[in-house]
């Protein structure tokens, strides 16, 4: 039967939507334990090397997320492990705003969180199986080094990305659209030494003539030159490969591992020979995976759709706001599909989208709420996906301190009061 173990609240996925969920619903007063696969957190923040979080303002620099996924910038700073946040200009020629950072610090700030907080983590632990009935999610097994580790948790938060839990526990997903594809994986690679001074001279127009050249060359996955700078080196990680997979085929997931390998080797290659700065430039590390972008959507209580995005629709249970715009990489070809915001433009997160339509006790947080796919291309993104894993662990949180049985039971107005006073934005 193996060891059991019960909770309060189970958070399936420890990257940074689940470890923001996990440290929230702690810091209600919840008894959390976060079961993570790898030896370490933060998930496509750390493992998956993307070393920048995005978007936290409009155009016009009106702050539209801040609470836990500001804190989480603060400790960066604190062990010198983050820049300073700005603005930079995309391949598509858009403005965006970013903070820099180190993956491998950010191990480090995710683990005093969690610790601060009262977590249990659990990490090398791989999900098996899940248990439910009743529209009540009773019980998830999963694999570990001592053997199979049996949790009851009063409420379950699945943010793993591909909600496997959330599939083995009977949840509805939504279809993608005809004409509509996943987006693509990307695996992230650091190079260097980069003479910043001369790459960021480049002008749009050049960068883009550059990343055009690479692909029509075969050199680079897709056309774009797009890097974020290790704050603690002259390297950057690079993310301009493209890797059109369905990351929940097992054997088609090991496979891009491989070839997302080989791309990265080949734009290095093409970094050093063509692109100002990169002369002295050398390939120095992968991601420890490839970044998944989409897999499975949770058909929620509400399915957020772009048109509610781009309107932008006020949401009475909004529970999170994004700035970030619809950014689809296509699988195939090399150019964005991006369709930019006014100068003002924000967005909302309805509470109802983190719900499954199918169970009670259940929650989900980060890329796989309840959301089409044009929809997800906005709100994917980590500063985002901390902002809604902070709200579902408050929610989480809430509902045990209520005595609900059901995530519906929460009070919204509740709920949103929490999170302003944890100073995050709902709109």
């Amino acid at each position: 039967m193996g060891t059991q173990l019960t909770a309060d609240v189970l958070v399936c996925g420890g990257g940074v939507a689940g470890t923001m969920a996990a440290v929230a619903a702690a810091r209600q007063g919840a008894d959390v334990i976060l079961a993570e696969r790898y030896g370490f957190l933060g998930g496509n923040a750390t493992a998956g090397a993307v070393a920048q979080f995005n978007s936290w303002q409009t155009a016009n620099g009106r702050r539209v997320v801040a609470g836990l996924a500001a804190e989480v910038v603060e400790r960066l700073r604190t062990y010198g492990g983050a820049g300073e946040h700005h603005q930079f200009v995309m391949s598509t020629g858009h403005k965006m705003d970013r903070v820099e950072y180190a993956p491998e610090v950010l191990k480090l700030v995710l683990d005093d969180m969690v610790g601060e907080a009262g977590v249990r983590p659990l990490l090398h632990a791989s999900l098996l199986d899940v248990r439910s009935e009743a529209r009540q999610v009773r019980q998830v097994r999963l694999l570990t080094k001592s053997g199979v580790l049996a949790v009851e948790p009063r409420f379950l938060i699945d943010c793993s990305g591909d909600l496997d839990a959330l599939k083995q526990a009977g949840a509805a997903f939504l279809e993608l659209d005809e004409g509509e594809a996943l987006q693509p994986a990307t695996m992230m690679f650091r190079f260097g030494p980069v003479d910043f001074a001369r790459f960021d001279a480049l002008s749009a127009e050049e960068t883009k003539a550059l990343a055009a050249r690479g692909f029509a060359q075969g050199a680079l996955a897709r056309a774009a030159l797009h890097a974020a700078r290790d704050p603690f080196s002259d390297d950057a990680w690079f993310n301009i490969s493209r890797l059109g997979i369905d990351a929940t085929d097992a054997m088609a997931l090991g496979r891009a591992e491989i070839e997302g390998r080989r791309q990265a080797w080949r734009a290095a290659t093409y970094l050093r020979e063509a692109v100002p700065g990169c002369g002295e430039g050398r390939l120095r590390a992968f991601g420890t995976q490839v970044g998944v972008r989409e897999t499975r959507r949770v058909a929620g209580d509400h399915v957020l759709s772009a048109e509610e995005l781009l309107h932008p629709v006020e949401f009475a249970d909004a529970i999170a706001a994004g700035a970030y715009p619809i950014d689809i990489h296509p699988a195939s070809g090399g150019e964005l599909l991006y369709s930019g915001l006014g100068d003002d433009h924000a967005y909302q997160i309805p509470y109802r989208s983190l719900i499954p339509a199918a169970l009670g006790n259940a929650l989900v947080a980060g890329r796989g709420i309840s959301a089409t796919h044009q929809a997800l291309a906005a709100i994917r993104v980590m500063t985002i996906s901390m902002a809604v894993g902070q709200a579902a662990g408050t929610a989480a949180g809430l509902a045990c301190r209520e005595g609900a049985r059901d995530v519906r039971q929460v009070s919204v107005p509740r709920l949103r009061t929490a999170l302003q006073d944890a100073g995050a934005c709902l709109r």
